[in-house]
């Protein structure tokens, strides 16, 4: 347990700008199941890291964030979840970034923690196969791949559906990821 007390396993994001995340979350807004959509958009780094390393997880975190600089990144193309549509993000900062942090828990990690993910923003999820497939169509249309920098990392605890916001830390140093 925390000393806050909570059993929740902690995720991790990287922090988009904030007026590209709200464009994101209209996006998901409009084409995620609302019974489902209990989150804004986002970019998962890590989906469970144990809750009894929080205020070890903080104090890392509030190192790298004086170290690093924000972090360039590239909204890319449209990207298939299988029953679900992502726009994929290409940035090796925040890939060796997230290697960083995954060395410094190595043996803590889940085994979906232990690969290093595909960054994206989840458009839709969870819907049949030819839904993602028009979905992807009609979003390739429009596309155009868009320069952002990510702003720090965000710091929540899983509740069984919504997330409860922890912490963020901005990036404020002078350094490269």
């Amino acid at each position: 347990m925390t000393p806050g007390g909570s059993t929740a396993p902690l995720i991790v994001t990287a922090l988009l700008p904030k007026d590209l995340a709200a464009w994101a979350t209209a996006l998901r807004r409009t084409h995620f199941s609302p019974e489902r959509n209990y989150l804004d958009a986002h970019v998962t780094l890590f989906h469970a890291l144990p809750p009894q390393c929080e205020e070890e997880v903080q104090g890392l975190f509030r190192r790298i964030a004086g170290e690093v600089a924000p972090v360039e990144a590239t909204l890319d193309r449209v990207m298939t979840l299988g029953r679900g549509t992502a726009r994929a993000i290409e940035c090796e900062g925040i890939a060796r970034l997230r290697s960083r942090i995954a060395d410094h828990f190595h043996g803590m990690l889940t085994a979906q923690d232990q690969h290093r993910p595909r960054l994206h923003v989840t458009v839709q999820n969870k819907v049949s196969a030819v839904d993602a497939k028009a979905l992807q169509s009609e979003l390739s249309k429009d596309f155009a791949p868009l320069r952002f920098t990510f702003r720090g990392l965000g710091l929540y605890r899983y509740c069984g559906g919504p997330w409860e916001a922890v912490r963020e830390f901005a990036f404020r140093g002078q350094g490269r990821a």
